[in-house]
């Protein structure tokens, strides 16, 4: 376990700080986001706060750890203050699904009232985050097992979005054929992603890989506009109000988020495992025959 491992001067060449900058910027968005979903009842429950209040400090938070480790080389309060705030996100993700699903699922437990209830995956994003944050001081970035970690979370995100794409637009029955896209993009993602964890892949698989993840970022975009365009021509006069009750705004920008995170596990991923090809490779040749 690699608990104080210095982050790089170089920012461009450190993939330890790309994650971090990744999960700072998604728990800043995260307050925007939950605002405007918990909006729907007016915070009707006080511990509909606690998400809210949460991504608005974390940040600032992160942010402090950061500046300390670079400029201070202070790496325990960027070490420390990594860990809060990924633990503190973990419980919050799991205890957002718990109060999601008891909204109306577990009063009947049934499809419908899973397809009905507040979108019971979406706190998970929290958890996902918290992980990624303690993976992040646990494993040394200039491994392997680094990049394996940071794709696996790549890939339940995937799958969870795969869940969610589902039955939030099972809300309204599909009404829209385009809807299933997001739906199906989301398996394919999983799909591939998978197989770089089980087996080693060659260049030319994650090429391709690369190539479904560029197929992700174009539905997350193409998403985004088409909520937005249905929260424009919604049916109220105030887009507030369009926003609230409408389609979520930013729930397909997920995809280009986990496009993101992705793509840093593939490409470490693609160094380590050629790199130890190579180093193998050098070794068996300098090998007295």
């Amino acid at each position: 376990m690699i608990q104080d491992e210095e982050l790089h001067e170089c920012w461009y060449a450190d993939p330890k700080l790309w994650i971090e900058l990744f999960i700072l910027v998604n728990l800043a968005f995260l307050a925007l986001d939950i605002y405007i979903a918990h909006s729907t009842n007016q915070f009707r429950h006080s511990a509909e706060y606690i998400p809210f209040y949460f991504s608005l400090s974390a940040p600032a938070l992160l942010g402090v750890g950061l500046f300390a480790s670079y400029r201070w080389h202070y790496h325990a309060a960027w070490r420390d203050l990594g860990y809060l705030v990924g633990w503190l996100a973990v419980v919050i993700g799991i205890a957002g699904v718990a109060l999601h699903l008891n909204s109306r699922f577990f009063y009947e437990r049934t499809l419908k009232s899973l397809t009905y209830a507040a979108p019971f995956a979406a706190p998970l994003a929290y958890t996902g985050l918290g992980l990624l944050l303690i993976m992040n001081r646990m494993i040394n970035s200039r491994t392997l097992e680094w990049g394996q970690w940071v794709l696996l979370l790549a890939l339940a995100g995937f799958f969870g979005n795969f869940v969610f794409s589902l039955t939030d637009h099972a809300a309204n029955g599909f009404f829209r054929s385009i809807e299933w896209i997001p739906v199906i993009s989301s398996a394919f993602a999983v799909g591939f992603l998978a197989a770089p964890l089980l087996m080693p892949v060659t260049r030319k698989f994650v090429g391709l890989c690369a190539v479904v993840l560029a197929v992700q970022l174009v539905v997350g975009v193409a998403g985004f506009f088409f909520h937005a365009e249905a929260n424009l021509r919604g049916p109220s006069v105030h887009i507030w109000d369009n926003l609230v009750n409408g389609a979520p705004p930013m729930a397909p920008l997920l995809f280009v988020n986990l496009v993101l995170l992705a793509a840093i596990g593939l490409w470490m991923i693609h160094k380590g495992t050629f790199g130890e090809a190579r180093t193998e490779w050098n070794q068996a040749k300098a090998k007295p025959r």
